[in-house]
């Protein structure tokens, strides 16, 4: 059996172990694979792990002794899941491994702009506080969460999760969803539709997939409901903001800031209009990447090994 891993490193930049995937078989990995890499390099291969490298299917028909597809992620719009059915070749992927992390960045960045942290620690680094004739002084307004709204789009696990951090913050919550669920026993909760949760928010973050009716949720028609002292804040998938629609709000007061994880093409593109919006911070897609994420990630992955070895694959999303 021959295994290949196709781009390893973003997983697993050395402190984390693929030895155990040689019980399996002849294991082969790569750190990274360019497009016009990944036929060469997946041909003779029986099992493909991958995060974000694509498995189209042109590349598929190629592949003759393919039997089973192993992600490193929860998202599975880069493989062509269906001509892989077809086939009869599982695809699987590692769900509810980042509820945590994503959790946690997404308070990162809504405290960033509660507190400007940064800010005012680069203001007295550059001895601005040395020079201060007061104890005391702000770069810019700060403000407490408690009593604000924050509005949440896609109320899985990770949805839930920012919505019991929120209420730790005595923040009231509006959420919308496809889907939805008894939260009787949240406080300040409520259901909302997403032109009421636009209207009433001072935050609102993203925690929904990505497909026709996300992608390009956040345009310009959902920004003009917004208040013009509001915070986006996206840790789920890039396209499901219009980023010249928000980058045209933050320059010109429509929107406060934005916190992003995800852009529409990653790595980013130099031309992106967020990278020169006004108050947007980015982050590289790291909400993912500490390190007991990552290694709960690996330990579902060997699940699924031993899933599919046992005649009994899980978490198949095909």
């Amino acid at each position: 059996m021959k295994i290949v891993i196709l781009d390893a490193f973003t997983e697993n930049p050395g402190d984390l172990s693929w030895d155990w995937l040689s019980a399996y078989g002849e294991v082969t990995l790569y750190d990274r694979t360019p497009d016009d890499l990944i036929l060469e390099r997946s041909k003779d291969a029986d099992i493909l792990i991958l995060n974000k490298t694509p498995l189209r299917e042109a590349v598929i028909k190629e592949l003759p002794k393919l039997k089973f597809v192993a992600l490193l992620s929860t998202g599975f719009n880069i493989v062509d899941g269906v001509v892989l059915r077809e086939r009869g070749i599982p695809v699987c992927n590692i769900p509810s491994y980042s509820t945590n992390a994503v959790a946690q960045l997404t308070f990162a960045f809504i405290l960033a702009f509660a507190n400007a942290v940064s800010v005012h620690s680069d203001a007295v680094h550059a001895g601005e506080w040395v020079n201060s004739p007061d104890f005391c002084f702000c770069k810019t307004p700060l403000f407490e969460l408690s009593g604000k709204t924050l509005g949440i789009v896609g109320f899985g696990k990770i949805g839930q999760r920012v919505a019991d951090l929120a209420e730790a913050f005595g923040m009231r919550v509006l959420a919308h969803s496809g889907h939805e669920t008894d939260q009787s026993a949240r406080k300040n909760f409520a259901w909302a539709s997403l032109e009421e949760l636009a209207e009433q928010s001072d935050f609102i973050t993203f925690h929904c997939p990505l497909n026709e009716r996300t992608e390009h949720l956040v345009d310009a028609e959902f920004l003009s409901h917004c208040k013009p002292s509001a915070y986006l804040i996206n840790t789920s998938r890039g396209p499901v903001l219009d980023e010249v629609a928000v980058a045209e709000a933050l320059n010109s007061g429509k929107l406060a800031g934005a916190g992003v994880d995800v852009l529409s093409v990653e790595p980013a593109k130099a031309d992106n209009p967020l990278l020169s919006a006004k108050n947007c911070l980015i982050t590289p897609h790291i909400a993912w990447a500490g390190f007991e994420t990552r290694a709960r990630l690996m330990e579902i992955l060997k699940d699924n090994f031993k899933a599919y070895f046992a005649g009994k694959p899980q978490n198949v999303v095909n």
